[in-house]
């Protein structure tokens, strides 16, 4: 079993920056990849962003291009989300994936809930107009 921890969600004004994080522990993977996903009330859970451990190209949103970064920290299994110039409709649950990786994949898969084998239990991000 594989444990995702996410913090860093909270209360920020429109234009505002967070910063979030994810930690993974246990029965971990050498080679991974990690996602993270978002859900606004009374939404379906919605792809941000995808990045693995094999140093490929990292995957994002549309609504999230430009404004929001993924990287990783391999030697310490976490992730990180930099999500700048915030909107209020970035708010949200925002959960934390993690996947064995077993070869670059595209990013209509990358997007798929299904496709990811942990989650973690999400951390709220309030953007505030």
């Amino acid at each position: 079993q594989v444990q995702l921890v996410e913090s860093g969600g909270g209360l920020v004004q429109a234009g505002g920056s967070l910063r979030l994080s994810c930690a993974a522990s246990g029965r971990t993977f050498s080679r991974y990849a990690m996602g993270w996903f978002r859900q606004a009330p009374g939404k379906g859970r919605a792809f941000v962003s995808y990045i693995s451990s094999s140093g490929g190209t990292p995957y994002y949103a549309d609504s999230v291009t430009g404004r929001f970064t993924i990287s990783m920290d391999n030697a310490k299994n976490t992730v990180d989300l930099q999500m700048n110039s915030l909107k209020p409709e970035d708010t949200a649950v925002y959960y934390c994936a993690y996947k064995r990786f077993f070869g670059q994949i595209t990013s209509a898969q990358a997007m798929a809930v299904m496709n990811y084998d942990y989650w973690g239990q999400g951390t709220q991000v309030t953007v505030s107009s």
